[in-house]
């Protein structure tokens, strides 16, 4: 059996079962099963063959889940389309993709996007998570119309959204098969029975695919959050009493700025997370407060998963001593860093690129973005992204680095920095900064002042804005294009 076949095969066992709960709405494994398998039949109907492209705007909510669970185990391609634009945006990328047919919430069906079906034949499918769950076509859309539409050849897949945070998300092409990564990455440091899951990984993106499929592999529970809210996310905790939990830095972050009692979070042993990397002082400051273990990955969409991460045995052992590490390879994958310049390989703790073997994915090595060094005993250290240094008069100022100093100040929230055109220098760098609950606002003198006992004079921004809160992506990583748009044109 393909991971397809076993998927499907798992997907309609064990009926009553719980599968996943949304606003207080339990859904059981048979209901979901059901509404996937009528959501492929309305494809079947309309003759649509399995080489065409069905489009998905993805949001967090159980029909969505279900339309993307039907189409992955019938080896149909799947291309996300990303929720939050603006009406006329994703009418563009109907109209740029030539979609067969495209399942999107009942609420994203505008009438930008109806005539960008109606214009390209392309099917309508609406998702209404009414009193009564419904998947089906817009009426006068029920039909493809003569196209052409868009062909993918190859194995059967999908095609899913890179994070975004820098510029437009991208789609990375992936056959079904891969997603066996999808498990591996779920078990990636843990041991033991699959608790249920939270989920507060946007569906659209690879963080949310590998928890709705390894979810559906592994029989785990999950209780869906539209967005994360620390209330919303806190009751849950208390309800179900996971001992591990995943997120982000920024959830991390919110939990300790809001101030949740640590006797909240009494069940959770483990804040398992990864997408961005987690600073020793942010670690600290959690740990310390809530009692909770932090166990650190790293993957990208390019790997569909994690390729990098520590674990409770090596955090018991390393915590201290490995400190600031992304972890250490996961069994069966190689790293190595490369020459920036020359993609010659380097020695142990020289900083490079990443590269990374990942035999699921690809059987050459894979050049990252990242900079990192590899130690003696294989942990990894992050040092930044070579694509978002700003090159100011020849010195290479890394946003991360100039990030992780504003941070440190103690009214500091959190930070987004980006480069700025200059025509003396060729960029200059900004940052826009969110501040902590109930502090003083630090005047702009104060902060390069704290700036320059940490970091080099070109490090130094040209402007410091404060904001009320940083805009952020669906998976909560700073939104870099919104942040470069605050600083004007």
């Amino acid at each position: 059996m393909s991971f397809s076949q076993q998927l499907y095969a798992t997907f309609h066992s064990e009926p009553e079962a719980d599968y996943m709960e949304f606003k207080g709405r339990l859904f059981s494994r048979g209901e979901m099963a059901a509404l996937a398998g009528g959501a492929m039949a309305l494809l079947e109907a309309a003759g649509l063959e399995k080489d065409l492209s069905i489009g998905v705007v993805v949001r967090n909510k159980p029909l969505h889940a279900a339309a993307m669970m039907g189409l992955i185990s019938t080896d149909r391609w799947l291309t996300s389309i990303y929720a939050l634009q603006t009406p006329a945006q994703i009418a563009q990328e109907l109209r740029d993709s030539h979609f067969a047919a495209v399942f999107a919430d009942a609420t994203d069906w505008t009438p930008e996007l109806i005539e960008a079906a109606r214009a390209c034949g392309t099917m309508a499918i609406r998702l209404d998570l009414a009193a009564e769950p419904s998947i089906a076509p817009i009426p006068g859309l029920e039909q493809p119309g003569p196209g052409p539409f868009r062909k993918v050849e190859g194995e059967p897949g999908l095609e899913i959204l890179s994070s975004g945070t820098t510029g437009k998300p991208k789609r990375i092409l992936f056959p079904s098969r891969m997603l066996v990564r999808a498990v591996e990455s779920t078990r990636a440091g843990r041991s033991g029975p699959i608790d249920p899951d939270i989920c507060v990984w946007p569906y659209g993106g690879i963080g949310g695919m590998i928890g709705l499929v390894a979810s559906t592999a592994l029989g785990r529970h999950t209780i869906m959050l539209e967005k994360f809210n620390v209330p919303e996310w806190v009751d849950a905790v208390e309800r179900i009493k996971p001992r591990i939990v995943t997120g982000v830095p920024a959830i991390a972050r919110m939990l300790l700025d809001a101030k949740v009692p640590r006797e909240k979070l009494a069940s959770i042993q483990y804040f398992m997370g990864g997408s961005a990397p987690m600073t020793p002082e942010l670690q600290d400051e959690f740990e310390r407060h809530f009692g909770i273990d932090v166990i650190w990955a790293y993957g990208a969409t390019e790997f569909c998963g994690t390729i990098i991460s520590w674990s409770p045995d090596l955090h018991a052992k390393f915590r201290d001593a490995k400190r600031g590490s992304m972890g250490v390879a996961l069994p069966g994958i190689g790293l190595r860093t490369v020459d920036v310049e020359t993609g010659a390989v380097l020695p142990v703790g020289a900083e490079g690129y990443l590269q990374a073997m990942v035999p699921a994915v690809s059987d050459d090595w894979i050049t990252t973005t990242d900079l990192v060094t590899i130690d003696a005993d294989g942990f990894v250290f992050h040092k930044g992204r070579g694509d978002g240094a700003i090159n100011r008069g020849g010195h290479k100022v890394l946003p991360e680095k100039l990030v992780e100093a504003l941070r440190s100040h103690p009214a500091v929230l959190d930070a987004g920095v980006v480069g700025l055109p200059d025509e003396r220098l060729g960029a200059v760098p900004v940052a826009a900064i969110e501040l902590r609950s109930g502090v003083t606002p630090p005047a702009e003198g104060e902060l390069v002042t704290h700036l320059r006992t940490i970091l080099t004079t070109p490090y130094m921004p040209v402007q410091i804005k404060i904001v009320p809160a940083l805009p952020r992506t669906t998976s909560l990583k700073v939104d870099m294009r919104a942040v470069r748009q605050l600083f004007g044109d």
